[in-house]
């Protein structure tokens, strides 16, 4: 059985005071104790969470990092400054950093492979635009980016991909829950032909995109979807508290 991840991916908001605020908050809110939570910050707000980390519930992680450990790599960070910091995760290819930094699939999986080299635990994202959904090539897309992210790398039971289509994210529009279902049992299949059953079975894939209290349920219910990378809803944490609380909702 494959235990639920929701994950708050907070972008570029919030300062290290606010973050502070956030944790006590959350952890004051009452959790489905099946459901893992884990929130994905600014590199300025994880000091925030490893300073609370001895009395939080909350995993965390980065939003990024270099593909080397260190070196002459002004503005970048390394995957061992964020395991100094005791991040969990790391959030790799997000289609932001696709779309707008220019981020390739070769570029994706070197730092994917150096985080697993480390001790990280990554979040490979992957999805389409609208325009490649319209033209047929959806899946012809998403299924490149999860070979490509994963070339080289062998079967990780902390390893997780969120499916997020390009379209639905901040936008206010989601997939359909049958269509989240169908890519993401789509992605499983590939990771099935490429690393055998059981590791398709165990590895958790999650949907994000406009995830919302009001929807979380819709895919939640899915046989394939293990759970939601939350945009915008996870600043407020008493909404983000109800996301993660899918089960009474």
């Amino acid at each position: 059985m494959r235990r639920p991840l929701i994950a708050g991916n907070w972008k570029m908001h919030k300062t290290v005071r606010e973050a502070s605020e956030y944790i006590r908050e959350l952890n004051e809110l009452p959790w489905d104790d099946s459901v893992e939570v884990a929130v994905i910050p600014p590199f300025t707000c994880l000091f925030a969470f490893w300073e609370a980390r001895s009395r939080s519930r909350i995993r965390y992680g980065a939003q990024n990092m270099f593909w080397a450990r260190e070196g002459a790599f002004t503005g970048e960070i390394s995957p061992l400054m964020l395991l100094d910091l005791g991040c969990d995760y790391v959030l790799l290819g997000h289609s932001e950093r696709r779309q707008i930094m220019g981020e390739s699939d070769r570029m994706i999986n070197d730092k994917l492979r150096l985080a697993l080299e480390t001790g990280l635990l990554p979040i490979l994202c992957v999805g389409e635009t609208l325009e490649e959904r319209e033209s047929g090539k959806a899946k012809e897309v998403v299924g490149e980016q999860v070979r490509w992210g994963l070339q080289g790398v062998s079967p990780h039971p902390g390893l997780v991909i969120a499916y997020e289509p390009v379209w639905a994210i901040g936008t206010g529009v989601n997939a359909t829950a049958s269509d989240a279902q169908d890519m993401i049992r789509f992605v499983r299949d590939i990771i099935q032909k490429e690393w055998g059953a059981q590791a398709a079975q165990e590895l958790r894939i999650l949907y994000g995109g406009s995830v919302k209290p009001e929807n979380i349920g819709e895919f939640m219910v899915q046989d394939d979807i293990d759970g939601a990378l939350v945009g915008g809803a996870s600043l407020d944490p008493k909404v983000f508290a109800d996301i993660i609380n899918f089960r009474s909702t």
